[in-house]
């Protein structure tokens, strides 16, 4: 994966059923250089994890038929795409939401609505990290 000045080879996929969260997530990342592709369930997230490989993942919580829980559990056990980052995106800011994100192996929770600061943030760390993973091995 290379991250250079801000930027993935592969784009960033926001899965989230409300399309205010997409239109902020998509003019946030864009302004700092990112690429996005978005899907509006999880089904179409999945779908969109297998045609990208995305470099990271915000994942809504709470969307009908699969939920951001469902996902990120999936993308763990599936060896292609475990090493992806995956943020979960929700309204509540509860230790228990927090806690059953770490169990299915998120690697962060942001909590909606998201400041500009706090995405890039966010999505710049867990990229950093994840680029250092992938060299590593």
């Amino acid at each position: 994966m290379d991250v250079m000045q801000g930027r993935t080879a592969s784009p960033i996929l926001v899965v989230d059923d409300s399309s205010t969260i997409r239109r902020s997530a998509e003019i946030f990342l864009a302004q700092s250089g990112y690429s996005v592709v978005f899907a509006e369930d999880g089904f179409e997230g999945i779908a969109k994890i297998m045609e990208h490989a995305p470099a990271l993942i915000l994942c809504d919580v709470l969307m009908p038929r699969l939920d951001g829980y469902q996902i990120c559990s999936l993308v763990r056990h599936n060896p292609r795409f475990q090493h992806i980052p995956v943020v979960m995106l929700s309204s509540k800011d509860g230790v228990f939401d927090r806690a059953r994100g770490v169990l299915v192996g998120a690697n962060a929770y942001l909590t909606k609505p998201f400041t500009k600061d706090s995405l890039i943030k966010t999505v710049a760390a867990h990229l950093a990290h994840a680029h250092v993973s992938v060299s590593a091995h």
